[in-house]
């Protein structure tokens, strides 16, 4: 999967967090998942996506 389509999918992700907040654990973990995917890939993570993790980490989610 191409960098650009798994960034555009975490956007549409941080997207469902905002409109369904009761969900935001659910929704950090698929975040999680696509991070990994491009850490598998090689990939390096923009860093403002890393420190969405740090953030979502130290809130619990």
């Amino acid at each position: 999967m191409a960098l650009e389509q798994i960034k555009a999918q975490i956007a549409l992700l941080l997207e469902e967090m905002v409109s369904r907040p009761e969900d935001a654990h659910e929704v950090h973990e698929q975040v999680r998942e696509k991070l990994a995917e491009l850490r598998a890939m090689g990939m390096p993570l923009p860093q403002d996506l890393v420190e969405l993790e740090q953030m979502l980490d130290q809130a619990g989610y």
